[in-house]
Order: structure tokens, then sequence, then C-alpha cells
């Protein structure tokens, strides 16, 4: 019996929490996030060290205010940037989960490895 593939449909990646790995998944936005984390920045000083385009620069601030890692609001003549902490509270919570999960099936698989090495051991003449 062959292996059946499971096909997972995220045309739009409709959950927040895909979303917002999915926003994550871009070094350019990882970098603008590194750069929020030191507080509200306007656009203009956000996209200075980025050799993009302005408008290119602004589909990677959608991409992160969609998901909801970031903010932002027009203040006067700027737009203004900041994080949005509970999508980052998600994010974390669902990689503690899985970082459990594996860690109690490596434990497992060591006890299992340690066990059956013993047991050959004990076979050896």
């Amino acid at each position: 019996m062959g292996w059946r593939i499971l096909q997972i449909r995220m045309p739009y990646h409709s959950d927040p929490l895909d979303l917002a790995f999915h926003a994550l998944s871009d070094p350019t936005r990882r970098a603008v996030i590194s750069r929020l984390a030191d507080g509200e920045v306007p656009v203009s000083v956000l996209a200075e060290p980025f050799d993009i385009a302005l408008p290119s620069f602004s589909q990677h601030l959608r991409v992160l205010e969609e998901c909801g890692l970031i903010a932002s609001e027009k203040r006067g003549r700027s737009r203004w940037c900041w994080l949005v902490r509970p999508r980052f509270d998600e994010a974390a919570d669902w990689m503690t989960t899985e970082r459990r999960r594996w860690a109690g099936r490596l434990d497992r698989l060591e006890a299992y490895l340690d066990k059956t090495e013993g047991t050959d051991k004990g076979h050896e003449g």
C-alpha cells in the first residue's frame, strides 16, 4: 500500500496564524518587524534602509498589517507603524505547543533507543 498524500487547501491563507507565518516568511518583512520592536516609526524612516521603491515597501507593510502583526495610522502628513502584540503571542503559543510535542516525541524515541541498545548488548556473544 502506497502513501496517500493529504492535500491541504490554503488558497488565501485564511487562518490568522497562517497569515502571520506567511508574512514572517519574507526577510524584508522580518526586518521591518525587528525595527518596529524598538518602537513606532514613520513609514518614511522605516523604509530608509531598504533599496526598494516605496510602493513595493508599502506592499510589505500592507501584508504585515492585514495579518495583524502591525498597525498604522496617519498623523499629519506621515503614516506611523507599530507592532501589535496579540498575533505574536498566538504564534509563540503555537510554537511552544509544537516544541513541547516534539520534545516529548524525541524523549520517547531516546528512551526506546536506550532500551533497545541495552537489549542488543545482552545478545552479543
